[in-house]
């Protein structure tokens, strides 16, 4: 019996690790790559958050863990490729402390080993059922989307918010896309390995939503947080951070605007203290997006084992994050 997410995590990691192995193996097996066992263990260092997910959700609903696997699995594949897609976009040549795939293999190659998994988790998916591979297929297209949706030149965001005003839900569209979907089709594809009828498969996929949505905000509450004893951040930073301050605290426009245009990577005082509030409310927007989160589950789950272990999740996985 499991009663915190993470004590599942632990038990069910390795099988998820032991699977995503093999079929990466399988995928770049006739593949020259100059740097294998590198970029093997750059693709398989991923914590399986997404996977085992959806496999809690899958037993929650009374499936077995053997029809989760391969969906968890699909999942993981997903997640993999658009880290190698956003390393290359952003120039980021690390990824929790190991060389970004594309700075091993070249982008070209890279990219298109991440445009192979994406392909993979398809046909796994569609092997299953039509609606398997339509759930992956949509968070594929979403995913992309959400990183489109994402600024990236710091002197053109800063003539969107001078001149056009960059508007407010900007933000929640990007964590949605950018994080929330991925969440939610893992535990649509929960719902779905369990084999439910009717509409328990939005139901979940609007928990796994929700869930992902705070967990974005979490990540960006840890930079904001960063940012504010530091006392600084500069121009590529701030592009990043955009959305989520206008979102929270318009008044940090004029603010933000300073560091768009490297005019001085230094806080104001009056700004700091924005930056407080900021963090403030993400703290507040967190935990309302998990209460969310499990009132969309809440008298539609059966009880069992799983019961406490999937209401308990959305909390344990920020508490995962946050300690990381």
């Amino acid at each position: 019996m499991f009663t915190e997410f993470e004590d599942y995590w632990r038990a069910h990691k390795p099988r998820l690790d032991e699977a995503f192995h093999r079929q990466i193996s399988l995928l770049l097996e006739n593949i020259p790559l100059k740097q294998m066992a590198a970029l093997m263990n750059t693709l398989e260092a991923g914590k399986k958050i997404r996977g085992c997910l959806s496999c809690l959700v899958s037993e929650a609903l009374g499936g077995e863990l053997e029809a989760a696997i391969p969906r968890a699995l699909a999942i993981e594949l997903i997640q993999a490729a658009t880290l190698i897609h956003d390393d290359f976009v952003d120039q980021d040549t690390t990824r929790g402390g190991r060389p970004a795939a594309w700075t091993l293999e070249g982008a070209r190659r890279a990219v298109l080993i991440g445009d192979v998994m994406f392909a993979t988790a398809i046909k796994m998916m569609n092997d299953f059922s039509a609606e398997d591979g339509r759930a992956v297929s949509q968070a594929i297209v979403q995913v992309s989307q959400g990183a489109l949706h994402e600024p990236l030149n710091p002197l053109i965001l800063a003539d969107e918010i001078e001149f056009n005003g960059l508007r407010d839900q900007l933000y929640n569209s990007i964590i949605q896309l950018k994080t929330g979907i991925l969440f939610g089709t893992a535990c649509h594809l929960g719902a779905l390995a369990a084999n439910c009828k009717g509409n328990l498969g939005e139901i979940s996929f609007r928990y796994g939503l929700r869930v992902g949505e705070a967990y974005q905000i979490a990540d960006d509450l840890k930079e904001v947080e960063n940012h504010l004893r530091q006392r600084s951040i500069n121009s590529e930073q701030m592009v990043a951070l955009a959305p989520t301050l206008i979102y929270f605290v318009p008044d940090l426009r004029p603010y933000i605007l300073t560091h768009l245009r490297r005019e001085s990577p230094d806080m104001e005082a009056n700004e700091a203290e924005l930056f407080g509030v900021a963090e403030k409310l993400m703290k507040s927007e967190i935990e309302q997006r998990l209460q969310a989160a499990v009132s969309e589950i809440s008298g539609h789950f059966p009880r069992n084992e799983y019961s406490a272990a999937v209401h308990r999740a959305p909390w344990d996985l920020i508490r995962m994050f946050t300690k990381s």
